[in-house]
């Protein structure tokens, strides 16, 4: 079994990594168009292999789509990072062709492939790669929705002083500044509501970190996050190549379900081996689904975008 990571930047590179510490497949593919580029991380991560304890094989190639041949997942991280001061709108133009181009090629040589999106603006590329991949819509997912959640956990944790693995939290809708959802309202602390030990103001200001936590970290390291980003990838592929069937808020193409269509937003889903496999309902307030929906209008608006490029 393989599989590849597309783009070997900084959240490509840590996706790879992950996977291969996680020994999810004898072999990862990691592939660039900067020439050198992958094989230099693919050897470099490879030199840490005695240290660490893992066998698995990392490939590094310069545009070699062959070399991928057989993936069972391939996970797309190409394009460039939001740079301080970017909206992801602005993102939609470079990152569109990228993202086309990365599709076709890869399933040319892993026609039967899942494709994990994680290029940005996410939801859009997702939405892209649903639109002219021709696989089923399980086999498209965009990852944001797990590292959205995984933020949100932090800073309720910070907020609480206590270890974010106790703490239950989802984010719904965009992966995006204003188009996200924490819900606060169903976020757990051992099984007792997270509202029972914060005050309203915190949790408030849990959310509002969580929604610009992406922007936050841009400001502070002049680009895209990339640890949390690549690992949260690599969880996604797990619960696929392993069959795990974890229950993620991973952007999945929407048929009626939270009341939209023609769209891929971020929802609670059980991964397993065949991609996505079920949707889970969460039975929202009014005033959550308000939201849902606003979050839903504004990522039309960037999908938008595709159809004057």
């Amino acid at each position: 079994m393989k599989i590849t990571v597309v783009g070997a930047g900084n959240v490509g590179a840590t996706c790879a990594e992950n996977i291969a510490r996680l020994e999810l497949a004898p072999e990862v593919v990691l592939l660039d168009i900067k020439e050198g580029f992958a094989e230099g991380k693919a050897m470099d991560m490879m030199q840490t292999a005695a240290i660490q304890g893992w066998s698995t094989r990392i490939t590094g190639t310069t545009g070699d789509y062959s070399k991928t041949a057989n993936s069972e997942v391939v996970v797309i991280t190409s394009g460039i990072p939001r740079k301080p001061g970017m909206t992801r709108e602005e993102l939609i133009g470079t990152n569109a062709g990228i993202v086309k181009s990365v599709v076709e090629n890869a399933l040319k040589y892993s026609p039967n492939a899942t494709i994990v999106v994680i290029s940005n603006p996410m939801d859009t590329m997702t939405f892209l790669a649903a639109r002219t991949s021709g696989l089923p819509k399980n086999k498209i997912i965009g990852m944001g929705g797990i590292l959205d959640s995984s933020r949100f956990k932090y800073y309720l944790s910070q907020a609480m002083g206590v270890p974010s693995n106790d703490l239950q939290g989802t984010v719904i809708g965009g992966h995006g500044d204003t188009t996200m959802i924490p819900l606060t309202r169903l976020a757990s602390y051992q099984s007792s509501p997270v509202s029972a030990h914060l005050s309203e103001e915190r949790l408030a200001k849990a959310k509002a970190d969580t929604m610009v936590g992406g922007a936050t970290l841009t400001g502070l390291l002049g680009t895209s996050a990339w640890y949390a980003p690549g690992a949260a990838g690599a969880a996604l592929v797990a619960s696929i190549v392993r069959d795990e069937k974890r229950v993620f808020p991973c952007c999945v193409a929407l048929n009626g379900e939270y009341g939209q269509s023609d769209i891929c937003l971020g929802v609670p889903v059980v991964v397993g081996k065949n991609g996505w496999e079920k949707i889970v309902t969460l039975d929202l307030t009014e005033a959550e689904q308000a939201e849902f929906n606003k979050s839903a209008v504004a990522v039309r608006s960037m999908n938008a975008v595709l159809d004057t490029l």
